[in-house]
């Protein structure tokens, strides 16, 4: 590592609070340990979490997309997330077992404020928790629940100098390497490019749920 690098690391607590003062006003008082109705709102508008976890092999962060209001608030202390079919690899699901632990970030196409939970998590295969998030009588795998420890929103800074939402920014997936080809190189040929692009996305919107 850079020897200015190391010099200049910040490396406890009390020195990273003089850098950056205490938080106070609306930062303070936007946390709560409950899901207040304001945030339910929010909630049911995201289509889109982001799911943090920590296991023995380290961490974990997995997106979880769905229509609006894919992820049921149960009560003001529980939220409900259908784990869709994706690629068996299942580190989040693994992380939770060892550690429950986890932390949502809620995003909303189109606006800034996102919103944070912080909990802890477990896995249910219960069979009237799966029928309640079938989709074209297919229903998750399992059900994560999740025990809400603290629930507050993050303002849209972040966002705005991102311009995460502005269409002007998109970017041509054409101009980025396609998967097959970032596959191929990875896996030193072991998995064939033009093979693994042809249909890709078709296949993707035909194995949803």
């Amino acid at each position: 590592m850079d020897a200015m690098i190391e010099e200049h690391r910040i490396a406890d607590i009390a020195t990273l609070e003089r850098l950056y003062g205490a938080p106070a006003g609306a930062a303070v008082e936007k946390e709560v340990d409950y899901i207040h109705p304001h945030y339910r709102t929010l909630i049911a508008a995201s289509p889109f979490v982001v799911l943090a976890t920590s296991g023995p092999d380290g961490l974990d962060t997995s997106p979880r997309g769905d229509a609006a209001g894919f992820v049921i608030v149960e009560d003001e202390k529980t939220l409900l997330i259908p784990d869709r079919r994706g690629n068996n690899r299942v580190d989040s699901l693994r992380n939770i077992i060892t550690n429950p632990h986890v932390a949502l970030l809620f995003l909303i196409p189109g606006v800034g404020e996102t919103l944070r939970v912080n909990g802890r998590a477990m896995i249910s295969t219960a069979p009237a928790l799966l029928d309640r998030f079938s989709v074209g009588g297919r229903l998750p795998r399992s059900v994560i629940v999740v025990s809400v420890d603290t629930v507050f929103f993050q303002c849209s800074r972040a966002v705005f100098r991102s311009k995460l939402w502005d269409p002007a920014q998109h970017i041509d997936r054409g101009s980025l390497p396609s998967l097959g080809t970032m596959l191929a190189d990875i896996s030193q040929s072991r998995i064939d490019a033009a093979e693994y692009d042809r249909g890709l996305y078709e296949r993707l919107k035909g194995a949803l749920y």
